[in-house]
């Protein structure tokens, strides 16, 4: 390592220089090591971008969805989506006569099994049965203001096997506008296509409701939900206590998964409730008006119905029948959710990284042992403690803006191609916050991997330093 002049001491300006071209050279003179730890480094920050981007790419999704969705939903409570939600038809008259409310549109949601005779497991795709005439009422429908191509329902699609289905969902099947679509074994023709720009929403099969509910043999009593639109005389939230008011102390059950409903059963014979309970899901059957007089031993359905009931205690009496969210509710919860998954992500990117720093240590240790000599020298004539520290921890820096920069790079391209590869089934989504808080974290990284082996070095007098080389 050539040697600094007296002069160069008093330049801070120059010795800056000076720690930046030692450093350089330093790190290239040793490729393969500082490659490595690059790499190491580089694949940390990477996979830290990566999964935090589906963090990212969720909220950007929840974002996009409840933006176009104005009005609100009434289910049933505890549903975690409308798909698992039963809740009486001729409520829907009531909730009409709420003021503030000015159309109320019943929903049937139901899962599709097979398109084209084929399995569907992921991406899952939902026929979605609505009511045509308060659905064209609307002055906000989703589907109906998404049309990509062909048209929307009409009157005269009521009680026929007509649909529209998502762009989405035409094109992973090869279907277009006049085409016959296989679901879940019926024939349907294909009289639209739709594109939301959400995969959240870019999954339905639209039908007429009864349509649906004859497929599906949904109870006929019954309804998934009811879509909610405002006539603008209060806001939102009020609008909601309103309604949740209006069946306030009715009881109704709460939605539960079968395994804990089951678990509630008075029945004595499991295996005739699991396969009841299977049964009714599947034919769409829903909780109702709590029958007390049902007893424990019946084998017809309304004994099933009522085994999957949960008994209320007064206290509960007196909450709504009725879970009723805006769309603001709606971000709200998967604000909450994403937030735990970031915890979750940041504990799994703590490991990589706690990886990458040590490597960090060790090639700068490694490094630092190779040239106490020149240190020495350094020290001897005229370097303090802090420049060789500054110059120590400037190529570790180095290391970690580089290890910043490639990997956030990496990830980028890599979230490029799991959206190109799965455009139906995810969404990741990295943020130019989330990429500057990469760089940031790299580069302090490095920082912190250098300070140890800086520290060591300055502990050693010039003498000692030139009697260990």
């Amino acid at each position: 390592m050539p040697l600094l002049g007296t002069g160069g001491i008093d330049s801070t300006d120059w010795k800056t220089a000076l720690m930046l071209k030692f450093a350089i050279k330093n790190l290239l003179s040793r490729s393969v090591r500082s490659f490595l730890c690059l790499m190491g480094l580089t694949i940390a920050i990477a996979g830290m971008v990566g999964l935090f981007s589906i963090a990212g790419g969720l909220e950007e999704t929840v974002s996009q969805t409840f933006g176009k969705i104005s009005g609100i939903v009434a289910m049933q409570p505890g549903a975690p989506i409308p798909l698992f939600s039963r809740i009486p038809r001729a409520w829907g008259a009531e909730i009409k006569d709420v003021p503030g409310v000015a159309i109320v549109n019943p929903e049937i949601w139901s899962r599709v099994n097979l398109i084209e005779g084929k399995p569907v497991i992921s991406p899952p795709r939902f026929l979605f049965g609505t009511d045509l005439p308060t659905r064209l009422e609307l002055k906000h429908g989703i589907y109906r203001e998404a049309i990509y191509e062909g048209r929307f329902l009409t009157l005269e699609d009521r009680g026929t096997l007509n649909t529209v289905i998502s762009r989405q969902i035409a094109e992973q099947h090869e279907k277009q506008i006049g085409d016959q679509i296989e679901v879940n074994g019926q024939t349907m023709n294909i009289v639209g296509l739709y594109e939301s720009g959400s995969i959240l929403l870019d999954v339905a099969i639209i039908l007429d409701i009864e349509v649906v509910r004859e497929i599906t043999r949904f109870d006929p009593e019954s309804v998934s939900c009811f879509y909610i639109e405002q006539s603008g005389e209060i806001g939102n939230d009020e609008l909601v206590e309103k309604i949740k008011d209006q069946f306030r102390g009715r009881e109704l059950a709460s939605w539960q998964p079968t395994a804990l409903a089951l678990a509630n059963s008075s029945n004595t014979n499991l295996l005739q409730d699991f396969i009841t309970a299977i049964d009714d899901a599947l034919k769409g059957n829903t909780p109702t008006e709590k029958n007390s007089a049902s007893k424990a031993g019946q084998g017809d359905s309304k004994a099933a119905i009522s085994d999957l009931k949960i008994e209320k205690t007064e206290a509960e009496s007196a909450e709504s029948a009725l879970e009723v969210r805006s769309a603001s509710d709606w971000g709200e919860r998967l604000d909450t959710f994403t937030a735990d998954l970031d915890i979750f992500l940041g504990l799994m990117t703590g490991i990589g990284v706690l990886i990458a720093m040590l490597s960090i240590i060790n090639t700068m240790l490694m490094s630092v042992m190779e040239r106490v000599v020149d240190f020495g020298i350094l020290k001897a004539n005229g370097w303090s403690d802090r420049d060789v520290m500054l110059l120590i921890t400037a190529e570790s820096s180095l290391l970690g803006v580089l290890g910043g920069v490639l990997g956030g790079i990496l990830g980028l391209i890599a979230i490029a191609v799991v959206n190109w590869k799965f455009a139906s089934q995810v969404h990741l989504y990295a943020s130019p916050g989330l990429l500057l808080f990469g760089v940031v974290f790299s580069t302090l990284l490095g920082v912190l991997g250098g300070l140890y082996p800086a520290i060591w070095t300055t502990r050693m007098t010039p003498i000692d330093a030139i009697r260990r080389g």
